[in-house]
């Protein structure tokens, strides 16, 4: 599987294939079209996921493990990104300043972790 991360406020680019914002929160000061990408918000994080992690590095470890039990709990919401990675390279794009402590990162993981079986 070809994932790919990107923070939000740098350009897309021609490798990134489909790309899929994966915040809760749509970036501030960037615009639909710069973004350039599927919005799927459920795919994020809870809100009180993220406000309890709070981007500190010190809860990284717990963060991805109740991200992935949330992930785990609602597989169909990853489909879009499932299909498209079916089809090519799909780029995550988030919004944080922290480029290893973030959703992308533990979304990318679990994608790789736990792909699509072939039928």
């Amino acid at each position: 599987m070809d994932i790919h991360i990107r923070r939000a406020y740098e350009p897309a680019s021609d490798q990134d294939g489909s790309r899929f914002l994966v915040d809760r929160l749509w970036p501030r000061g960037v615009s639909h079209e710069k973004m350039a990408a599927h919005w799927l918000k459920e795919v994020a994080p809870s809100t009180e996921l993220r406000q309890w992690f709070d981007h500190r590095a010190e809860r990284w470890d717990e963060f991805r493990q109740r991200y992935w039990q949330e992930l785990a709990a609602q597989p169909k919401l990853l489909a879009p990104l499932r299909d498209a990675l079916e089809r090519g390279p799909v780029t995550l794009v988030y919004g944080a300043h922290d480029s290893e402590h973030n959703q992308a990162v533990a979304l990318r993981e679990y994608l790789l972790a736990h792909a699509r079986r072939p039928h």
